[in-house]
């Protein structure tokens, strides 16, 4: 990773923590950062495309456990989701930081 690449790699990753204070914001800091630099730098589409994907993945199941909630059985994860949303970003960050990538748990790849 070159120091032109660091910001954008380490923000595609930092950057879905807006997505706590606007709704549905987590997706969108990944989303333009791989449209904007997927062609300029494999090493920020990778972060931005790993990165989005989980996003995407946890927007998924926290819609799904939000019609859990009918069910009773959705309440849990409406409280789970989010946490392991914010440990997985910071350690997705740390690990950027360090050169490597980060594998998300529990992706499903959206974008390829």
């Amino acid at each position: 990773m070159t120091s032109e690449e660091r910001p954008w790699v380490l923000g595609s990753h930092i950057g879905t923590l807006i997505g706590y204070a606007v709704a549905l914001g987590s997706f969108i800091v990944p989303l333009v950062i791989w449209l904007s630099k997927k062609d300029e730098s494999e090493v920020i589409a990778m972060h931005a495309k790993a990165s989005l994907n989980f996003q995407l993945s946890m927007l998924l199941y926290t819609f799904i456990a939000g019609i859990g909630i009918f069910f009773l059985i959705g309440i849990p994860f409406l409280i789970i989701i989010p946490i392991v949303n914010l440990i997985c970003v910071i350690l997705a960050t740390i690990e950027a930081d360090k050169g490597g990538l980060y594998k998300y748990p529990l992706t499903i790849n959206f974008v390829k």
